[in-house]
Parts: structure tokens; sequence; C-alpha cells
């Protein structure tokens, strides 16, 4: 039985359902961000009782089709973002489409009718976050966030994140240290 699942977004969440289908005794084939294959199929009781261990641990089973469509959007979107390096020019549309089988008209339409957001913003968005995320490490220059990022230029990157947040990445990196003084300087 193949069981869609919302609000995985990485490795300790398929941990987490992983051992949450164990502990109920059920035997997983697989578990992906997204989804869990299990041997047994599942009673309405079952279903109900998964239902509410998921909730306790943060997820959702997910029902409705078009709802797993999307979250397999999210899912993929997110994956590739915070997970691996984008190429500059990386074209999603043409990825999307493929990693879904489905023309990417018609999954903007679905994802902007359930989200009420489209798949390019819901990018953006994911972008701006893995950009604050690599600011607050600290161990990456613009330059190298912007192409890690797969931005043309740290300008592009740089607009970007002033347009979502409001402010330059150099502003968010200052609001991000600590307001100390130097030992030598007191």
């Amino acid at each position: 039985m193949t069981i869609h699942i919302k609000n995985m977004v990485c490795p300790r969440c398929i941990m987490a359902v992983e051992g949450l289908l164990t502990e109920m005794g059920l035997h997983p084939v697989s578990v992906e961000l997204g989804v869990a294959v299990i041997e047994e199929e599942l009673s309405e009781e079952r279903l109900n009782e998964l239902d509410e261990k998921l909730e306790k641990i943060g997820f959702e089973r997910i029902k409705d089709r078009n709802k797993q469509l999307v979250d397999k959007i999210k899912t993929l979107v997110i994956q590739k973002i915070h997970h691996e390096n984008l190429q500059q020019g990386f074209n999603w549309s043409k990825w999307l489409s493929e990693q879904v089988s489905h023309n990417y008209r018609f999954l903007s339409h679905l994802f902007s009718g359930i989200e009420g957001i489209t798949i390019e913003q819901f990018i953006i968005k994911q972008k701006i976050e893995k950009i604050k995320e690599l600011i607050a490490y600290g161990e990456m220059n613009f330059s190298e966030i912007s192409y890690t990022l797969g931005y043309s230029s740290p300008a592009h990157m740089s607009n970007q994140f002033r347009k979502i947040t409001g402010m330059t990445p150099g502003d968010f990196k200052k609001l991000r240290k600590p307001l100390r003084n130097d030992i030598d300087k007191l």
C-alpha cells in the first residue's frame, strides 16, 4: 500500500515516519520524502490510527490525488533547493514536468489553485529561506551562495532577496551577528 504524507522534507522525517510505521507493527518496503510504501493493506480503522500518530509528530496523510501531486511538487522543489546545488539557468518547468510526468501548464494551474501561490513564487520563497540558512552558517560568501542556488549573479540574488524580505543579504547578515564589542576595544 502506498501512503502519501505531507510535511516530509528531510532525512530525519523519513526516519521518523519509518520508525512510526515499524512501531505500529507495519512493514515498510520503502520510505522516501512524501511517500511510504508498506506491505500491508490497512483497514479504515488502522488508517485512522495512522493519521492520529502521524499528526502527533507533525505529519499528515494526503488522501486527495491532486493534493498528492502538489505535495510531490513541493517535496521535489524542497529537495532540489535544500539538498542539491542548482546550475545557473536550471529549467524548473521542464524538470518538474519530467519528474511527475505531467504538462507544466497543468501543474502550474493545479498548484496555484491549491496553494494560492505560483510554483515560481514557492521556488523563490524556498531559495530565500536557503539563503538565510547559508548566511547564518557563515561558511559561504554571497557569490558562493548565489552560485550554489543557481542565480545568474550575486546582484540578482540580492535583488530577489530584498524584494521578498525588504532587506539586502548584507543587512540580514548584520542582524544575525550578536551586538557585541570586541574585548580589545573595551
